[in-house]
Order: C-alpha cells, then sequence, then structure tokens
C-alpha cells in the first residue's frame, strides 16, 4: 500500500512535490545509507514466500507494475493472471468470493501463498526463476524510501538512514561494496519515481465504479480493469 510518511500538516502528501523530491535524491548519499546499514543477500527465500500458518497465514505480496506485469508476460510466455493477481487491500469476501475495488497489482502466488516465480534447488537453497525481469520492488529488497506516495515492503522498518528505510532481512548488517551500494541506491531512487508517478496517474483517472457481486476491479496508471488485465 502506499506509504505517507511525508505529509503536509492537513492532509495527505502533495504527491507532485514528493515526485520533485524523488527525481533530485542524491544516489551518493542513497549509497551512504545503504552501505551504513549493510545488506547481502542470502537467498533465505524469506522474502519471496508466505508466512504465517492458519489464521496467520499471509500470502507473499510483492506489487508490480502494469507494464512489469507484461514484461513478465514476455519473459515466461504465460498470461496476465499467471504473473499478476489484484492487490487483496480494499477487497471484501462476498458470497462468492473477494468483491470491490484495488489499486494495485501483486505478484501471482502459489497454492502455498508463496511467489509463484520462486524455486528452490534439492538442497533448499530459494532462486528466483525470472531474476533478469523481476520487478523493481524485488530489485530493492529489503529497502524502501521515506516518501510520500511510495510504496514499502510487507512489515514496518527495522532500521533507518535518513530517507532509507530498512525491513526485516537475515541479510541486513552484511558488508556490501560501494559498487553494488551505488547500484541499489539508483534503482531505488528509480523505483520510487515510478511508484510516485503511478499514484498520480491513478489517482487523476480514478472514477468508482459499481462492481457486481463477486467482482474485483483494479485502478492502475492505464485505467480500471479486470482481473485478467483487460479494460473494465
Amino acid at each position: 500500500m502506499a506509504d505517507s510518511d511525508s505529509t503536509d500538516a492537513d492532509g495527505p502528501p502533495d504527491l507532485e512535490r514528493e515526485l520533485e523530491r524523488a527525481r533530485t535524491l542524491d544516489t551518493e548519499a542513497l549509497a551512504d545509507a545503504i552501505e551504513s546499514i549493510g545488506f547481502a543477500c542470502t537467498r533465505c527465500g524469506e522474502c519471496c514466500t508466505a508466512h504465517g500458518a492458519g489464521d496467520d497465514h499471509e500470502e507473499h505480496t510483492a506489487t508490480v507494475f502494469p507494464d512489469e506485469v507484461r514484461e513478465l508476460q514476455n519473459a515466461t510466455d504465460g498470461g496476465w493472471r499467471d504473473v499478476a493477481r489484484p492487490i487483496p487491500y480494499g477487497l471484501t469476501d462476498g458470497p462468492d468470493g473477494p468483491e470491490g475495488e484495488t489499486f494495485e497489482w501483486a505478484l501471482q502466488t502459489d497454492g502455498c501463498g508463496d511467489c509463484a516465480f520462486y524455486a528452490e534447488d534439492e538442497n533448499g537453497t530459494g532462486a528466483c526463476t525470472v531474476h533478469a525481469d523481476r520487478p523493481l520492488i524485488c530489485q530493492t529488497y529489503p529497502f524502501s524510501l521515506a516518501l510520500g506516495g511510495t510504496n514499502q515492503p510487507m512489515g514496518e522498518p527495522v532500521e533507518q538512514e535518513e530517507l532509507v528505510r530498512a525491513h526485516d532481512c537475515e541479510g541486513l548488517g552484511r558488508e556490501i561494496s560501494r559498487e553494488d551500494a551505488k547500484a541499489l541506491a539508483a534503482t531505488l531512487k528509480r523505483r520510487a519515481i515510478r511508484e510516485i508517478e503511478e499514484t498520480i496517474a491513478v489517482s487523476e483517472s480514478y472514477e468508482p465504479t459499481a462492481p457486481g457481486r463477486g467482482e474485483i476491479v483494479v485502478h492502475d496508471s492505464e485505467g480500471a480493469k479486470h482481473p485478467d488485465g483487460t479494460r473494465l
């Protein structure tokens, strides 16, 4: 869901202002913050899998832009619903299943609630099967930026340096090279810009709908859509 750390005193964040802030971010400063926190992926798979069990079971949820869905479709020869699902926030349980309006897409999950693109080898080491085409939120995990209109991964931040927030991950605190920190900082900045642009586009194009019983409508920057990605 969109984060709202940066707000005006009497209302929601000024998204145009936040977009300008994102576009002028100093990637060297972001890299400094990332280096200070430290990170190295251990391939534990925690960021790609469901959490909890029973009533506490929570599916893996990673937001994805419409164009990223199409890129993954091209990479996998899959359909829209093979790649993405309506994010559950905002939906309600109706007599025929989830229904209502929501405003983002999430990567599709398997029957266990894990990311559909996560796999483990015979030794239990996790891997992303679409690593080269993975969305920006996956490329930048476990980091996010504290700007209004941006998204953050599941769970509250466990550490923050300036605008850089770090979310729960066993890879935090490990040494990261300056080159990798700079590359991660540049991608994190690009993701923040894209997220705020998406939020602005959705807010400008949104028109309330009245979904029928059991229906879901997803509003993204391209307009209102059915769960299979076709236009409403």
